[in-house]
């Protein structure tokens, strides 16, 4: 063995000492997978809350009409008793954001954003909780954690074992939260692949189901994006997510099959006046498409 590979071999055995015994490998409650966390929940937290503010900024920040942004966290936070595990203890935040670009996003830690933009077309309440069941399942599903290891992996096991030794979460964030925001505010960890935007409507449609919202929502957001494909210029989405045909054929299957006897209501009358009235009465803001996380 040359002494390159002994130190790479040494390098590596040191990363998994010095790594396990921070979090270890632990199952998640929410997918039901073992999985090697590097991320405490202190950790997704602070990560979270550092990149929020640069990237709520691409998307115009909040839409100042406190009344649709309460009717979004009301909606948001209906699902959160609903969630497994402690993911329900952390600080979810739901926010509108004031851009037309049709887009829904979450970080970790629980914050969870949808644009104007898709908002506006959607028809009733069960598919606003559809967009924003679908971020709360990337969030409990550790979809960006993931990432975010892969990342740090990627720039070298010395790396990790230099934070895993310093057990410093400022150098967690200091070095996470841009590669959650990505290079220039693209936020590429948050386009995320065919397995995991399937798994996130998966577990979307299981928090609106026990929240009482009807989960053919998800359908309809789905048809929703499906019509936003058809326009001149393609959506983001399409070149790193599941064509929406993909997703809706994956959720007229549960329809069908485990959610055939749902009872869960739509709400559309109630959507229809005291949320998309409103949208009438603002000035319609100015952003070309894009989806990057739903």
């Amino acid at each position: 063995m040359t002494r390159t590979h002994l130190r790479v071999l040494f390098l590596s055995l040191a990363l998994l000492l010095i790594a396990e015994p921070m979090v270890g490998c632990t199952t998640n409650a929410a997918t039901g997978r073992r999985q090697f966390n590097t991320l405490t929940r202190a950790d997704e937290i602070a990560l979270g809350t550092s990149a929020a503010p640069e990237l709520a900024a691409q998307y115009g920040g909040e839409t100042p009409d406190e009344s649709l942004q309460a009717y979004v966290r009301r909606v948001g936070m209906s699902m959160v008793p609903h969630i497994e595990g402690d993911y329900e203890e952390l600080p979810w935040e739901f926010t509108l954001l004031e851009s037309d670009v049709i887009n829904a996003f979450a970080l970790p830690g629980g914050k969870v954003f949808i644009t104007r933009g898709l908002a506006s077309k959607l028809d009733d309440e069960s598919q606003l909780a559809g967009v924003l069941g679908h971020e709360i399942g990337h969030v409990t599903a550790e979809h960006a954690d993931k990432r975010i290891t892969s990342q740090y992996a990627a720039a070298g096991a010395a790396v990790l074992v230099g934070l895993a030794v310093k057990d410093d979460d400022r150098d967690w964030v200091r070095i996470g939260a841009p590669i959650l925001v990505g290079v220039g505010g693209q936020g590429f960890l948050l386009k995320y692949g065919r397995d995991e935007e399937l798994e996130a409507d998966k577990l979307g449609m299981r928090y609106m189901d026990r929240a009482g919202y009807a989960p053919s929502g998800q359908l309809g957001v789905m048809k929703v994006l499906a019509e936003a494909s058809k326009g001149p210029r393609q959506p983001e989405f399409l070149s790193t997510h599941p064509h929406p045909q993909t997703r809706i054929k994956a959720i007229e299957k549960k329809l069908q099959n485990k959610y055939k006897n749902s009872t869960g209501e739509q709400y559309k009358n109630r959507f229809q006046n005291d949320f998309l009235s409103r949208f009438a009465m603002m000035e319609t803001p100015g952003s070309p498409i894009a989806l990057i996380g739903h």
